[in-house]
């Protein structure tokens, strides 16, 4: 298994003025949401919409806060829920998050590639 990190910014999606600093996250395709640090979120103004429970690995069932927030790793940008991690948790950029971009992961290369768009 290959592993390799990214720095994520998340603006606020209802003042775009406010986001958090450059996150370095982890890639992780197996991950479906993608998670960043919850004071940073917040200071970022981001809200909370709602609780989620998780399964760790280790098959710990957790719950954290999820919210919305625009998520941007270079010229690739989307929307999407984002989980608000506690100190411990890992930062993660799932595999929704990567969705939204239109990207798949290259893990060889360590770097996005641009889906192709079926137009029909």
């Amino acid at each position: 298994m290959n592993i390799f990190k990214v720095n994520v910014v998340a603006r606020n999606p209802a003042n775009q003025s406010l986001k958090t600093p450059s996150i370095e996250t982890l890639v992780d395709t197996g991950s479906e949401l993608s998670w960043l640090p919850a004071d940073a979120l917040v200071n970022a103004g981001i809200q909370t919409v709602r609780k989620r429970t998780f399964q760790t690995a280790t098959k710990q069932l957790i719950e954290r806060n999820v919210g919305y927030a625009i998520l941007q790793v270079d010229e690739f940008e989307t929307i999407d829920e984002v989980v608000f991690a506690d100190k411990g948790d890992m930062h993660l950029l799932g595999v929704r998050t990567l969705e939204g971009f239109g990207v798949t992961v290259d893990n060889i290369a360590h770097r996005f590639l641009v889906q192709a768009t079926l137009v029909v």
